[in-house]
């Protein structure tokens, strides 16, 4: 499969069409939506934080622990961690292309998805094992 070479003058013509249009909507979609969800939620998690200043670490972990609180802090982990990917996704696109920008997004793929694992089995064994 051939790369199509994009220049100035591409870009510059309002007629030419590159790219895949209903992929890049769905990404902006999808970035949006992550990123109003992510502000909801992280305003839930400053509330708890604030509230457990000064709190000994027991009662760290009970707050954590109990469902109503620790299964939205999962649900927002592996949210943020959607939003992280495709926002790197961005970068990684301008910069890069062809063989090394598969490589880094690979790798972009991987490292999210090993904090989003790690950080959400921490939360859940917290709130289903204690």
């Amino acid at each position: 499969m051939r790369e199509e070479t994009i220049t100035r003058q591409t870009i510059a013509d309002p007629r030419s069409h590159y790219g895949d249009a209903k992929a890049s909507t769905r990404h902006f979609i999808l970035q949006r939506l992550s990123g109003v969800s992510n502000i909801v939620f992280l305003l839930l998690l400053l509330f708890i934080v604030v509230s457990l200043a000064g709190e000994d670490r027991t009662d760290m972990v009970e707050t954590v622990g109990n469902p109503l609180i620790g299964l939205p802090f999962a649900l927002t982990l592996g949210i943020l961690t959607l939003h992280m990917r495709n926002g790197m996704r961005d970068v990684l696109e301008d910069y890069f292309r062809g063989r090394t920008y598969r490589l880094y997004m690979m790798l972009n793929s991987l490292f999210c998805l090993i904090i989003a694992l790690l950080g959400i089995g921490a939360i859940l064994k917290l709130v289903f094992w204690g």
